[in-house]
């Protein structure tokens, strides 16, 4: 099987909780305390990881903070390389409210990041073996809008595959560079990229047709929370209406798409089968509260379900 990198430079540890209501100035007890590992490429790795598929972890990683996540890794097992930085490591926090079903989350921005530090990740990254690259989530402080525009030309010459998964600038600038293989960003992003809204999968899938025709990306999946998903390719285009569940959380259920994605692609499925478990996967993601990501179990029975109908 092939192997796959996940590179994070704005990691997390991501804490979650639940709470009977929320409301402002009173001390809020909760309960049901997690710590996971977070950022856009750990949550991949990790569901990858889930699926038995080679990934190794790559991130920026500092101060206390960056040590507890260090350890949060090895106790899931999770092959990584971490790349030392100064400043530290951010922390986030989901509340799940009891009374109204509502998920609050805070995220803060993240370290300063100097140029030598992202210049070590992208090192790193050059020479990891890995013929698969998934590069998620946002950029922190100090690095340049176009450092994930860096990574698709010297990767492609290697004949290695980038997955992408951002937004804002660096999603413009990686799309403007090109040569992508894999573009995911969710339909909010992809409409503040065009600059204009996107109300209907047919509507997405012609605003994405003219950046997969230009060579942009190969590919290009477009997210749209509870009513599914749009995937354009040089073949044509997938769509599906997303599958009606009880959301408990948002957390990572792009990133679980990404990670259903690339396994299924990696495991030799059709593009329309692994399409398919992307579906299944994000769903799966949003099924319990907090920073959990999918389930396997849970991906794999509704994957069948979306098989049978």
């Amino acid at each position: 099987m092939e192997r796959v990198a996940t590179l994070t430079l704005n990691p997390s540890i991501d804490s979650a909780c639940e709470a009977e209501a929320v409301s402002a100035t009173r001390k809020i007890r909760t309960h049901g305390e997690r710590y996971d590992p977070g950022g856009g490429g750990l949550n991949v790795a990790r569901v990858l990881h889930r699926f038995g598929v080679p990934v190794e972890a790559i991130y920026l990683s500092g101060g206390p903070t960056g040590a507890l996540l260090d350890e949060l890794l090895d106790e899931a097992g999770l092959p990584r390389r971490a790349i030392p930085i100064a400043d530290h490591t951010r922390m986030s926090l989901a509340v799940y409210e009891r009374s109204s079903g509502h998920e609050y989350r805070f995220v803060p921005e993240g370290p300063l990041v100097a140029e030598e530090e992202w210049r070590a990740l992208l090192g790193a990254c050059f020479a990891s073996p890995a013929e698969w690259v998934v590069a998620s989530g946002s950029l922190p402080r100090g690095v340049p809008d176009n450092f994930f525009a860096r990574l698709a030309a010297p990767l492609a010459a290697q004949d290695r595959k980038l997955v992408l998964d951002t937004s804002g600038a660096a999603l413009k600038a990686a799309l403007e560079g090109g040569g992508i293989h894999i573009a995911k960003p969710s339909v909010g992003e992809f409409e503040a990229y065009l600059g204009r809204k996107l109300t209907t999968h047919a509507e997405v899938a012609e605003a994405a047709r003219p950046l997969v025709a230009a060579g942009k990306a190969r590919m290009l999946a477009v997210t749209m929370g509870e009513d599914g998903a749009v995937l354009v390719h040089p073949g044509g285009v997938l769509t599906h209406p997303g599958i009606k569940a009880v959301a408990h959380s948002t957390t990572g259920a792009g990133d679980s798409f990404v990670g259903g994605l690339v396994h299924g692609l990696i495991a030799g499925e059709s593009l329309e089968d692994a399409f398919l478990r992307a579906i299944a996967a994000g769903t799966a993601a949003v099924l319990h509260p907090g920073t959990e990501l999918c389930r396997t179990q849970d991906v794999e029975r509704l994957l069948g379900e979306l098989k049978a109908g």
